[in-house]
């Protein structure tokens, strides 16, 4: 995992969550927080003599929702006064001492596990170094290297625009593919960025690197020095803790936009935030993208058009004026503009207002000369870049070479043989 990480870092492929598409940022947020949201119910169960786990009743139930409610309270209301202090620090310590003072029994950190650790020694997996080995752990590592780039740099964007300074996806990409590296010798479980805790650190005024090494610090200390005071941590405390943190992490403002926003943003941002919630965010970006791509396409495929005119220039033929871009989805539509059969001797095809994208668009053109020579016309084809006449490769039609032509490239993945095109 780590090494596919490093991978992508000195590849640079970070920088392709560029195209994560707005509707895809919003249903991943709203989705990340439902499931942050979902998570905490659990807390809300115990284990009966039998083992089983069943929901609280009585007065934990009540104590405990009672103390979500005051910390909830705490973190909103702490910030109007002075934010000298951290507002969640305040209001996990102000539940504990209650809870501490007044020997409260609803449930605590310590009741769930032992926090208490040591130093990890390090050690080299044991596991058969061979490609058996690499054919069972591959699939997974492609998998969480994936999810925890996508979370971790979509979570990067969402705290790039709360604090308006722009991140390093490259270095993310090293840095996060580095530790895990590392972390595998010292036992350690692959990690990535975690939204919940970023939006508590930049909501609470952390804004430099200095808070990550900070947090980390004090939470080495804790392990190795103050479990024990951290296992007196009321359960219900750490949850009104998340769910400000699901209160400020979803878009609130994107329920209103489903009302605003063309129907196909829409779609997205509710098919990212299901996809998000009941299966995997990876997935959900994954699938949000290529539905974006999709419409994009549709939508683009139906901007092409001709204007037909005279030509003030050769007697007798005839302008198409082609508006609109010519990929792989227009040029259905690109083809059926045109009548071989009807049209003058000489065509003239003008790309001043269109703009060829891809090898499909070559394909299309080359296509249309066909059918012209095929009825004994000519076809010229006027204001196409450079690398356009050199990648056409149907000789015998015009290219007319202006002042003006544009100087796009085109997106191809072959070569083709340069023509030879009349002047």
């Amino acid at each position: 995992m780590g090494i596919i990480q490093l991978i992508a870092g000195i590849f640079k492929l970070g920088k392709f969550i560029r195209m994560v598409p707005q509707p895809v940022m919003l249903g991943f947020v709203n989705g990340l927080a439902i499931v942050i949201g979902l998570s905490q119910l659990s807390q809300f169960k115990v284990t009966n003599a039998n083992g089983e786990s069943v929901w609280m009743s009585g007065e934990p139930l009540l104590y405990s929702l009672g103390f979500v409610l005051v910390t909830m309270l705490v973190i909103w209301l702490l910030p109007k006064i002075t934010k000298a202090i951290p507002a969640t620090l305040v209001s996990i310590l102000v539940v504990t001492g209650i809870v501490i003072g007044f020997d409260i029994p609803i449930p605590r950190v310590g009741d769930l596990a032992s926090v208490k650790g040591g130093l990890p020694d390090f050690s080299i997996p044991n596991v058969p170094f061979n490609f058996e080995t690499l054919k069972i752990i591959l699939p997974y590592s492609i998998i969480l290297a994936a999810i925890g780039l996508i979370e971790s740099l979509l979570t990067l964007n969402l705290v790039s625009e709360i604090t308006n300074k722009r991140g390093g996806a490259s270095k993310e990409c090293l840095a996060q593919g580095l530790a895990n590296t590392v972390t595998g010798f010292f036992g350690g479980m692959g990690g990535c960025a975690m939204i919940g805790q970023s939006m508590i650190n930049v909501k609470s005024g952390g804004r430099t690197r200095i808070a990550a090494v900070a947090a980390a610090l004090f939470l080495l200390i804790f392990i190795l020095y103050t479990s024990s005071l951290i296992e007196l941590i009321p359960i219900a405390a750490l949850v009104g803790v998340m769910f400000m943190v699901v209160i400020g992490t979803f878009a609130w403002n994107s329920i209103k936009l489903l009302s605003v926003v063309p129907r196909s943003d829409a779609l997205v941002i509710v098919l990212v935030t299901i996809v998000t919630v009941y299966k995997d965010l990876a997935l959900a970006v994954v699938v949000g993208v290529i539905v974006s791509a999709l419409v994009f396409a549709w939508k683009s495929a139906s901007r092409i058009r001709a204007t037909e005119r005279p030509s003030v220039h050769e007697s007798g033929a005839k302008v198409y004026e082609i508006e609109g871009p010519l990929f792989f989805s227009s040029t259905n539509s690109f083809l059926e503009i045109f009548k071989p059969e009807q049209d003058p001797d000489v065509v003239i095809i003008d790309f001043a207002k269109s703009k060829v994208i891809d090898q499909s668009a070559l394909k299309a053109i080359e296509d249309i000369a066909d059918r012209y020579s095929n009825v004994g016309k000519k076809v010229k084809l006027r204001h196409l870049t450079k690398d356009c006449h050199r990648l056409l490769s149907r000789t015998g039609q015009l290219m007319v070479d202006s002042d003006d032509d544009p100087d796009y490239g085109v997106a191809v993945d072959y070569e083709v043989k340069l023509g030879i095109f009349g002047k």
